[in-house]
């Protein structure tokens, strides 16, 4: 069963989530408070694929408990709920390691397919895992490892998040290839994915922070003006 984890404390769009989500084969707990979501996860041992999360939560805000899940678990998949008017709040909770965010209001067919959208990445990751996919891709100082979804750098292990592993194994196939924006988000996100593609840009700069001697002058992944990124070695 695909387990999923819902914080959202206004009741009719908790319960709107739950019912949909249910239709389309997931197992929910849902919850109204981020106090509550973390004692829920606690509580399962973190043994969830995914979590939803609505960013104003009474007490522990959606963007602390998203903090907190990655802090706890770098392959659960995480959804940020926002208001069109929580633009900064977008980019934090991507900062923090979400994977996703969706803006209210939104339609069913946006919830699942976004959800499901995040659930195959999941999933496939977890297939490569459970499988012994023992493949790695070596440049330089870096070693991609494709089973344990693992990026290394002189030998100190650097943790992914899911979007994070996808956009550097995308990179490390293609080396010296620039990349669109629009390449990586349907590479990473899907074909049909609606959000914006400034999601690109604040993984990029997450995955910078974490790969590069200076993020501010980045050596290996590149911005080429106008036309987007590429990896060089």
């Amino acid at each position: 069963m695909k387990r999923l984890l819902i914080a959202e404390d206004e009741t009719a769009i908790r319960e709107f989530e739950v019912i949909n989500l249910k239709r389309a084969g997931y197992e929910v707990i849902d919850t109204d408070s981020g106090e509550k979501a973390l004692e829920i996860f606690e509580r399962y041992n973190g043994d969830f694929d995914l979590a939803v999360l609505d960013i104003m939560l009474p007490g522990i805000d959606g963007l602390s408990v998203c903090k907190k899940l990655r802090e706890s678990s770098d392959t659960i998949g995480i959804i940020l709920l926002t208001a069109k008017s929580q633009e900064i709040d977008k980019v934090s909770g991507l900062m923090y390691g979400a994977d996703d965010y969706i803006t209210k209001p939104f339609s069913p067919s946006e919830l699942v397919a976004r959800v499901d959208a995040l659930y195959r990445r999941v999933a496939m990751n977890l297939m490569r895992t459970e499988n012994n996919f023992k493949e790695e891709i070596k440049f330089g100082e870096f070693i991609l490892n494709l089973k344990n979804r693992a990026l290394k750098k002189r030998g100190k292990v650097i943790e992914l998040t899911q979007v994070e592993f996808q956009i550097m194994e995308y990179f490390f196939s293609n080396p010296g290839v620039v990349l669109s924006r629009t390449q990586v988000l349907k590479h990473v996100w899907g074909e049909n994915y609606e959000g914006e593609e400034k999601i690109v840009d604040v993984n990029i700069r997450r995955l910078r922070m974490k790969i590069e001697d200076n993020p501010s002058m980045p050596q290996h992944i590149v911005t080429v003006w106008g036309m987007g990124y590429k990896w060089e070695n």
